[in-house]
């Protein structure tokens, strides 16, 4: 049995490394500086415990004693939770995505020299390789060679990313003024540009939820009428809820679909993406007024409660996989599905009813002839409520998957806004008083703390953004002055710790990553700094703060008008007070 180094740690993610045959470190002053002293390569891996292909390259390659051996040798190995440290992971998937114009993801893997000059960025790295790749061992052995038989070309080539990297970060800071309108049919028509006519949402397959797209489209809609954007967004959002990426059963969203009709999930649930979407489905029902978005609201609030509700806060995610295998929990094979409803006492033409309703079919959707539940029709079968507790009642057979037990200040303030703007009003205002006692403590705001650890890590721009954001919602929804009072000091220190020289960084460690207006997993900590900065102008009145925060945001104004379906945040700012 080995044991490395993680085994000091409370994140979740880097316990379950702990035991790999790698000599792993926690990212620090002291691994870099033994990459440094020992002229050691520096392998970085980045990832989250929910993640499912982390779990596979670490079965595969990190429980690998050849690709360990390896690593052990000529490298300095160093794993990040990307949930721990989201500012060091944003900076290296941007370098990830300049190198190989792809968007990167998870597990990602980088390689630098021992100052940390990358010359290397990847994903999911197999331990040999196979179909024209190349494999993790053949790949680090190939730059251990060359950084020692030439080590001169690998700083050449270390130096012109890193100056590569400058100038991309550069590349997003062209001062413009801001033309509202245009920005607001540029946002819509370029969005129907990528909008899916057939199956809705956005692009292709793997599809993602875009709650922020959403968001601002709705915003648009409420503010000038513009039907085509509350056309897409209640399209979009109507298929997500009669499609597989909606836990049909239990309710919660999945994190994607691998298809583009929605039918197929990746089965990792993640607090921020049911925030997100708690919120848009709110938003919606208080403008059509249709029952099915209402319902798909407290559905996904029970489901978040049952399963990531703890001591007042809540976790962080699931994982996809159940006893080795993805998705096991959640779907049914057809005779199973089948006798469970025939046993919980429906008659024959009840239990085809439902098993229609739901297209659990003899040939399934997914693997094994398995089905995940999609809604084939609106009109619900007799008995539906009975069908759906025994169907749950089936899954329970099954081990439910890993809950990571961080609790991310961030993410659970996305949540408190969503239960204020969903009129939960009360639970709201208890989560968010849950998060203040537990996170701001003797003055200081934290990023996270793990169930029954200890605070350690301070805030980054995320969380004061995201937090700024639920006490302005709960001041808007309560009139409560003592919420008001704590964003405005909030907010002061947000600009104090992370605005320096005209530019936001998302933390203000030693490792500094610029904060950019884009929208990724989930929307932009700046971007909604600078929404939460304009809220607080109209509210105080204070013009000198309304110029400042339009400043902050015509500093990204050139690829605002450029790009504008790729700042669904900062869209809803300018709707909402420019």
């Amino acid at each position: 049995m080995h044991t490395n180094e993680l085994i000091h740690e409370d994140s979740p993610y880097l316990l379950q490394h702990a035991h790999n045959p790698v000599n792993w470190m926690a990212w620090s002053d002291k691994a870099l500086a033994k990459a440094k002293d020992e002229n050691k390569l520096i392998f970085l891996s980045i990832g989250y415990s929910t993640c499912h292909w982390c779990h596979v390259m670490e079965r595969e390659t990190f429980e690998d004693d050849v690709s360990a051996k390896v690593l052990n040798d000529a490298y300095v190995s160093i794993k990040v939770d990307r949930e721990e440290m989201p500012d060091l992971d944003k900076y290296y998937q941007d370098v990830h995505y300049l190198l190989t114009k792809r968007s990167g993801g998870w597990p990602l893997s980088i390689i630098m020299t021992p100052q940390q000059q990358v010359i290397f960025a990847g994903t999911y790295l197999p331990p040999v390789s196979a179909q024209g790749r190349m494999g993790f061992r053949e790949l680090t052995s190939f730059i251990k060679g060359k950084f020692d038989d030439a080590y001169e070309e690998v700083q050449k080539s270390a130096q012109s990313i890193e100056a590569a990297i400058k100038q991309y970060e550069r590349s997003f800071e062209q001062k413009q003024s801001i033309h509202t309108e245009a920005v607001i049919e540029a946002f819509v028509s370029k969005v129907k540009t990528s909008f899916d006519d057939v199956s809705k949402g956005i692009g292709s397959a793997p599809k993602f939820p875009h709650a922020s797209t959403w968001n601002a489209l709705l915003d648009i809609y409420a503010q000038t009428k513009n039907l085509e954007a509350l056309y897409m967004s209640e399209d979009a959002l109507f298929a997500m809820a009669q499609g597989g990426i909606n836990d049909q059963i239990e309710g919660g969203f999945y994190r994607y679909s691998v298809d583009e009709a929605w039918v197929i999930p990746h089965f990792e649930k993640m607090l921020y993406t049911n925030a997100e979407l708690i919120e848009v489905y709110a938003k919606l029902y208080s403008l059509t007024q249709k029952p099915l978005f209402n319902e798909v609201v407290d559905k996904t609030i029970e489901a978040m409660d049952e399963r990531f509700l703890k001591e007042g806060l809540y976790l962080s995610a699931s994982d996809a996989d159940s006893e080795g295998e993805e998705g096991k929990y959640f779907v049914f094979g057809f005779l199973q599905a089948k006798e469970a409803l025939l046993k919980g006492g429906l008659s024959e033409v009840e239990t085809k009813a439902v098993m229609d309703y739901f297209g659990i079919t003899k040939f399934g959707n997914f693997e094994h002839q398995t089905t995940n539940p999609v809604l084939t029709c609106n009109e619900k079968p007799a008995r539906l409520d009975e069908a759906i507790a025994m169907l749950k009642e089936v899954r329970q057979r099954v081990v439910y998957p890993f809950i990571d037990t961080k609790i991310l200040t961030a993410w659970n303030a996305l949540m408190v806004t969503a239960l204020f703007e969903a009129g939960k009003i009360e639970k709201a205002k208890s989560v968010l008083d849950s998060l203040l006692n537990t996170l701001h403590v003797n003055g200081i705001l934290y990023h996270q703390i793990v169930l029954g650890g200890s605070l350690k890590v301070e805030a980054l721009l995320e969380d004061y953004a995201f937090v700024i954001e639920s006490l302005l919602r709960g001041y808007a929804h309560t009139k409560e002055t003592n919420y008001l009072e704590l964003a405005k000091k909030l907010s002061h220190e947000a600009e104090h710790k992370f605005y320096k020289e005209e530019t936001w960084y998302l933390s203000d460690k030693a490792f500094r990553a610029k904060a950019v207006l884009e929208d990724n997993s989930y929307k932009s900590p700046l971007s909604t700094m600078i929404k939460n900065l304009f809220e607080l102008a109209k509210i105080e009145n204070d013009t000198a703060l309304f110029i400042r925060a339009k400043d902050m945001l015509e500093s990204f104004g050139s690829g605002i008008q450029k790009y504008t379906h790729a700042y669904p945040e900062a869209v809803r700012a300018i709707t909402l007070y420019m």
